[in-house]
């Protein structure tokens, strides 16, 4: 209801977004308040191929500077890149970052990253998560906000902690431990 009168107070009637919030006018429900709220917590290894065998990372775009720049600035990478549950690329595969990160610090090794992970076994199969946010890849620890989801993870945020646990420039390969906090509603379809 807090959100159906902030938006009412900016101008939003209750047929437009505040009607789909709550779920009035649409024959079930889709808001929070037909929802139990969940909190969930994950735990996998995200592997980035760059080169080599099985390559899960390929660049799509860089600026004329990316060559002469130390933190390769404006390198666009596109990935699909596999999730598993242990540090081995060999244990079992969970699901599927898809989207890209672009190298975006002019003088450190920071990236944007635009990942919406797509979960392919388990009780999450065929459930998104959606990442959003900088990577600064020299630090231990980064953190990123989860911006949303689906499925299972319907209007999710949350956050995701990265940790490399192995990076190697010269074959091309990274592999980075996640812990997400991903804080979900799973709706109660009620006519």
């Amino acid at each position: 209801m807090a959100a159906t009168k902030e938006l009412a107070r900016h101008g939003e009637d209750s047929a437009g977004f505040s009607g789909f919030l709550t779920g009035h006018g649409h024959g079930h429900a889709t808001g929070p308040q037909h929802a139990k709220q969940k909190v969930t917590r994950l735990h996998f290894y995200f592997h980035d191929t760059v080169s080599g065998q099985n390559v899960s990372a390929m660049m799509v775009a860089q600026a004329s500077i990316t060559d002469k720049s130390p933190s390769f600035f404006g390198l666009i990478n596109m990935i699909d890149d596999p999730l598993t549950e242990g540090p081995e690329l060999t244990s079992k595969q969970v699901g599927r970052p898809q989207g890209l990160y672009g190298l975006s610090g002019l003088n450190d090794m920071s990236l944007l990253m635009v990942m919406n992970s797509a979960f392919t076994s388990g009780e999450y199969n065929g459930s998104t998560l959606r990442i959003l946010g900088r990577n600064t890849a020299t630090q231990p620890i980064r953190e990123m906000p989860v911006v949303g989801g689906s499925g299972v993870f319907r209007l999710a945020h949350g956050i995701a902690t990265a940790r490399t646990y192995f990076l190697n420039f010269t074959t091309g390969i990274a592999v980075v431990e996640y812990n997400v906090v991903a804080i979900h509603y799973r709706p109660s379809m009620v006519e």
